[in-house]
């Protein structure tokens, strides 16, 4: 289906992509950081489902057209860019379902729609992932075979890297939150956490 001069290609570089720190990245270690590695796979799968959409829309063509509409984008940056950095607020001060308790033996009680939904958001509303796919992926189809077969093929192991990369971020937010956790660090845990989700806002809303 695949050949495996392609592959060699392939997965290096898609690898070295998912391992370089972005806005998801960032996230999965912030939220690794504030809600544990278990919940933070919540968010894992929302960031997966858009990068999957992203991709498939990508090989099939659909992303030049996509990319063609600024405004659809601006308003799924905007939106989604505001929220993050209004969590990353939150967060800074200590408050919200987001931030870590004053208690580190009880957990923050995100629900797992709001964290599903936080990863997909993240990964569908960056322009910059569109274009990432558009000049990436396509060059790695051959036109000879069937698409989707290869599409499939492809975007499971593009979906496999970026959940490795994912766990690896939030396993180490939360061992960043182990070697900060001392009752007195809390406030700084919380600030450190929520400087970083409003730079993703930031970042997403200027991306």
């Amino acid at each position: 289906m695949i050949s495996l001069s392609v592959l060699s290609v392939f997965v290096p570089t898609f690898l070295l992509v998912s391992l370089t720190p972005g806005m998801c990245m960032t996230l999965a270690m912030v939220l690794g950081m504030t809600q544990g590695v278990r919940r933070t796979l919540w968010m894992m799968v929302g960031e997966l489902v858009g990068v999957g959409l992203v991709a498939v829309a990508a090989g099939a063509g659909v992303a030049t057209l996509m990319l063609s509409q600024p405004a659809l984008f601006a308003v799924f940056k905007w939106l989604g860019g505001a929220y993050l950095a209004y969590l990353g607020v939150m967060m800074w001060r200590s408050r919200g379902r987001m931030a870590i308790p004053d208690n580190l033996e009880s957990q923050g009680c995100a629900g797992r729609r709001e964290l599903a939904m936080q990863g997909f958001v993240t990964a569908v509303a960056n322009p910059k992932g569109w274009a990432f796919f558009v000049a990436l992926l396509p060059p790695f189809l051959d036109a000879s075979r069937p698409l989707a077969a290869q599409l499939g093929a492809l975007v499971s192991i593009i979906l496999t890297i970026e959940f490795v990369a994912l766990l690896a971020y939030a396993t180490g937010g939360q061992t960043l939150r182990h070697l900060l956790g001392q009752a007195d660090k809390v406030r700084l845990l919380n600030r450190l956490a929520g400087t970083l989700m409003i730079g993703v806002g930031v970042w997403l809303i200027l991306g």
